[in-house]
C-alpha cells in the first residue's frame, strides 16, 4: 500500500471523529514525503511529539468540523501529486489562464505590435534597426525570459520576482523591488490611453483635443478597467482576439509589398546616429517579460506553461517587430524625418490604399486596448501577491467575486488617471530608469539562489550552468547601466525621489503593523519566506524548501 493510499484510508475516517493529521504528517516526513516549514531533521522527534500533542487535541472536535471523506485540508504535501498552481481556498473555483493566452498576455506586457518602433529608424537608419530589433533580444530579452522561466517556475505565486527577491536579499529589497516595478508598470500603463486617442486622431480629428478627448480616454480606462475586474480569463482570450486583429494587417501588407520592396533600401545608415533614441526605443520594445510572473498563481501548471509561453512570446515578439519594419523600409524612399509614432498608417496607405491604413490604424488602437489590459493585470495582481506575503495592507489581497484583484485594481487604476499629464518621452525615460532599478535586484537575486542553492528544486533550469547563467547576465546589466547614463537630469530626480518614497514606505507600514493602524497578515496557503519563529527569521524560503 502506497503512502497517498494510507493516508486516503486514515482520512477516510467513518466515525466522524477528526482524524489524527499531525500523527500523519510525522509519519510522512519521517520517510521523505510531507515537508513542514520549520521543521528539520535534527528536530524530528520533537515534530513527531507535537503531532501527538495535536493529533489528541484535534480528536475531540466534533463531528461537524470534520473534513469531508478523503479530504485533508489546510496542508501542502511535497512531492506527491501536488497542484502546483494551487489556487487559495477562495478561488478555488477560478478558472485558470491556459497557455495560448498567456502567450499573448506575454505579447502585450511586452511588445503588442510594431506601433511605437518607428524611432530607431528616425535615430538610426534601416540597417542598424532593423539589426538592433534582431540582436538586441539576445542581449537583453532572452536572458531576462530565461530568468524568468527558472526564477518564476520555482516560485509559482502572485507576487513574481518580488518572492524571489525576498527569498534571496529579505523581504525589505523585496518590497523595494515591488514599489519600483509596480510604479513603473503604473507609468508604462499611463501611456496607453494617450497612444490610443493619437493613432485614431487622424482619422476622428476631434480627438486630437479637448473635452473629447479627456471623455474617450476616461471612457477608455473605465471599460479597460471592468474587463480586468471581470477576470484574468476574460483579459487573456480577450488580449488573444485583438492581438490577431493587430497582426493580420502587417501580413497582408507584407503580401502586398512584395514586388515593391528594394533590398539596397535596407543598407542604409544615419550618419549621425541619436544612439541615446535609438537605445531607449529598442529598450522600451523589448523588455518587461518578467510581469508576467507577478500572475503565476493564476497559471493553469505554471511549472510547464510559463516556459512554453515564454518561448512562443518571444518568437511572436521578434517576429513582430522585423517584418514590419523590413517592409516598411524596403517598400518605400527612405525619409528619416517621417518616421515617428504612426508613421506605419502612411506606409500602409502608400502600400495597399486607405482601406489598408485604417486598419493598420484600428489595429494600433487596438494594440494599446491590448497593453493597458496586459499590464493591469500584472500591477494589480503584484499587489495582491505582496499582501499575501504580508508586505502590505491585508485589504489588497481582498478578491472580487470573479477571482480578481479588486483594490489592487482600483489602486493602479488611480496612478494611471494621475500620470496621464505626463508627456511621451518623459514618461518612457522614467519607467525605463526604474525598471533598470528593479532588475538589478532580480538579476542579483537570481545570482545568489544559483551560487547558494544550486540543488534547489527547478522545473526549469536554465541549460547553461551556474557559471555560464552568471555570465548570461552581464550584458543585460552592462544595457542597464547604459540606459541609467543615458537618462535625462530631470527623470533621475524624479525617479531618484520615487526610490526615497519606497526607502520611507517600507518603515512607515512597518510601524502601522505595530501600532495596529492596518491589518497585514501572510495567507495560510503560502509557504513561509522566513521560517516560523525569530530564530529563523532570516532564513530564505529555498532553505526551508530544501
Amino acid at each position: 500500500m502506497t503512502v497517498v493510499e494510507t493516508r486516503e484510508r486514515i482520512c477516510h475516517n467513518p466515525s466522524g471523529i477528526s482524524p489524527p493529521f499531525p500523527a500523519i504528517f510525522a509519519m510522512e516526513y519521517a520517510i521523505g514525503i510531507y515537508k513542514p516549514f520549520g521543521c528539520h531533521v535534527e528536530n524530528l522527534e520533537l515534530c513527531v511529539q507535537k503531532s501527538r500533542e495535536e493529533s489528541i487535541e484535534m480528536s475531540f472536535k466534533s463531528r461537524e468540523e470534520a473534513p469531508a471523506s478523503g479530504e485533508c485540508n489546510g496542508v501542502e504535501y511535497v512531492g506527491v501529486d501536488v497542484d502546483e498552481g494551487a489556487a487559495p481556498p477562495s478561488v478555488v473555483n477560478s478558472k485558470k489562464v491556459s497557455v495560448v493566452p498567456l502567450v499573448f498576455l506575454i505579447f502585450y506586457e511586452v511588445s503588442g505590435g510594431p506601433f511605437g518602433i518607428e524611432d530607431s529608424v528616425k535615430a538610426a537608419g534601416p540597417l542598424l534597426a532593423l539589426l538592433g530589433f534582431l540582436i538586441f533580444p539576445f542581449i537583453w530579452s532572452i536572458p531576462e525570459a530565461l530568468v524568468t522561466a527558472e526564477m518564476g517556475t520555482m516560485f509559482p505565486e502572485n507576487g513574481g520576482y518580488v518572492v524571489w527577491v525576498s527569498s534571496a536579499l529579505g523581504p525589505y529589497w523585496g518590497f523595494q523591488l515591488g514599489w519600483m516595478k509596480w510604479f513603473s508598470g503604473v507609468i508604462d500603463n499611463a501611456l496607453y490611453p494617450i497612444l490610443f486617442l493619437d493613432y485614431l486622431k487622424s482619422t476622428v480629428p476631434a480627438l486630437s483635443s479637448g473635452l473629447p478627448r479627456i471623455a474617450v480616454a476616461l471612457a477608455l480606462i473605465v471599460v479597460l478597467t471592468y474587463l480586468n475586474y471581470r477576470g484574468l480569463t476574460i483579459v487573456g482570450w480577450t488580449a488573444v482576439l485583438l492581438g490577431l486583429f493587430s497582426i493580420l494587417p502587417f501580413l497582408v501588407m507584407g503580401l502586398v509589398s512584395i514586388r515593391k520592396l528594394k533590398p539596397s533600401r535596407w543598407l542604409v545608415v544615419e550618419k549621425d546616429v541619436d544612439w541615446s533614441l535609438f537605445l531607449t526605443t529598442l529598450f522600451w520594445n523589448l523588455n518587461y517579460w518578467d510581469s508576467i510572473s507577478t500572475i503565476a498563481g493564476e497559471v493553469k501548471n505554471p511549472k510547464n506553461t510559463i516556459p512554453i509561453a515564454l518561448f512562443c512570446a518571444l518568437i511572436l515578439v521578434v517576429r513582430g517587430y522585423f517584418f514590419p519594419l523590413l517592409i516598411g523600409t524596403g517598400a518605400l524612399p527612405l525619409h528619416p524625418e517621417l518616421w515617428k509614432a504612426g508613421y506605419f498608417s502612411d506606409v500602409a496607405k502608400t502600400i495597399g490604399g486607405i482601406w489598408l491604413s485604417w486598419w493598420i490604424a484600428g489595429a494600433a488602437a487596438a494594440s494599446n486596448m491590448g497593453m493597458f489590459l496586459a499590464e493591469m493585470s500584472s500591477d494589480s495582481f503584484q499587489l495582491l501577491g505582496m499582501a499575501e506575503r504580508g508586505m502590505l495592507p491585508s485589504f489588497f489581497a481582498k478578491r472580487s467575486r470573479y477571482g480578481t484583484p479588486l483594490v489592487g485594481i482600483l489602486f493602479s487604476t488611480s496612478g494611471v488617471l494621475l500620470l496621464l499629464w505626463m508627456s511621451f518621452e518623459d514618461t518612457i525615460a522614467a519607467e525605463n530608469f526604474l525598471y533598470c532599478f528593479g532588475m538589478v535586484l532580480e538579476f542579483i537575486a537570481f545570482v545568489r539562489l544559483r551560487i547558494k542553492y544550486p540543488a534547489a528544486s527547478r522545473p526549469y533550469k536554465i541549460p547553461l550552468g551556474t557559471i555560464g547563467s552568471i555570465l548570461m547576465c552581464i550584458p543585460p546589466t552592462m544595457v542597464i547601466c547604459v540606459m541609467v547614463v543615458l537618462s535625462p537630469l530631470k527623470v533621475k530626480v524624479v525617479s531618484l525621489i520615487a526610490f526615497i518614497f519606497g526607502l520611507l514606505l517600507w518603515p512607515f507600514l512597518r510601524c502601522a503593523e505595530r501600532k495596529k493602524w492596518l491589518k497585514f497578515s501572510v495567507s495560510s496557503h503560502l509557504p513561509e519566506l522566513h521560517g516560523e519563529n525569530a530564530e529563523n527569521i532570516n532564513v530564505p524560503l529555498v532553505d526551508i524548501l530544501t
